[in-house]
């Protein structure tokens, strides 16, 4: 049974870094594009990056480009977002998912190219 599971997350300081992981189980993780995801209290969930099954290519929100980075390791079949220069607002709970793609040249931050989620973790940006 596919099983996606978040980690890494916690209270940062504002302009301070977290790496979020995302391990993925019981599915072909090398055909399958991996999004991760956010929602803060009170809002809709938004997209906030991907990085496609073949791991060269990566979107990322305006909110969040360039400070934030989305690797993934075949091998550990796990994805990573390293969070860097963090903001009060990127505060929410983080969700990665799974979408399998025709090609692995791309991926999506939009929910519906994705079929399977993982819980959750909590970040928190606050001095």
């Amino acid at each position: 049974q596919p099983q996606l599971v978040e980690s890494g997350g916690g209270l940062a300081q504002p302009g301070g870094s977290l790496r979020l992981s995302c391990a993925v189980s019981g599915l072909n993780f090398d055909y399958y594009a991996i999004g991760w995801f956010r929602q803060a209290p009170g809002k809709e969930r938004e997209g906030v990056s991907c990085i496609s099954s073949g791991g060269d290519s990566t979107v990322y929100v305006d909110a969040v480009r360039g400070r934030f980075t989305a690797t993934r390791d075949n091998d550990k079949t796990t994805v990573y977002l390293q969070m860097s220069s963090l903001k009060p607002e990127d505060t929410g709970v983080y969700y990665c998912a799974a979408g399998r793609t025709i090609t692995p040249y791309h991926c999506y931050t939009a929910s519906n190219a994705y079929d399977r989620w993982g819980q959750g973790t909590q970040v928190t940006v606050s001095s």
